[in-house]
């Protein structure tokens, strides 16, 4: 597998909204920048457009949902059609990665610290990015 790239953007793809976190892959650590709402339910372009212009990632990554049994599920087409258009957009190298397990984890990080306060449902997007793209960090150094 390819080393990771220094700097990459992780995206948390939903129809509703797109969580975005950024990492770095030396330490193999990532923070949740921000949520996009969708415009129905197509990706804010000018938006990712100006984030990748401000953190100049070397690569994205973005999270495919599935079933817990690995099968595709309705957003599963809808994730990797948007890494597609990623790619085709922003000529970056783009990586997907299963994210089946990345709202959980956001979920415990939000208990554990004690963030998940009423009203911050959005936020969880964006930290499930950034888990997105931890896993990643993790699965490229094998």
């Amino acid at each position: 597998m390819a080393t990771p790239s220094l700097r990459a953007l992780g995206f948390d793809f939903g129809r509703l909204r797109i969580g975005v976190a950024v990492g770095d892959a030396i330490t193999g650590s990532a923070r949740p920048l921000c949520v996009l709402p969708t415009r129905q339910q197509r990706p804010d372009w000018d938006a990712i457009g100006r984030l990748i212009a401000e953190w100049r990632p070397d690569r994205l990554v973005v999270g495919v949902p599935c079933h817990a049994d690995g099968t595709a599920n309705a957003v599963t087409k809808a994730a990797l059609r948007f890494s597609r258009q990623l790619q085709g957009r922003f000529h970056l190298p783009v990586a997907t990665i299963d994210e089946r397990l990345s709202s959980w984890e956001a979920g415990q990080r939000f208990v554990e610290t004690g963030a998940r306060r009423r009203g911050e449902n959005a936020a969880l997007d964006a930290q499930a990015a950034a888990v997105i793209l931890e896993s990643w960090f993790n699965d490229a150094k094998h």
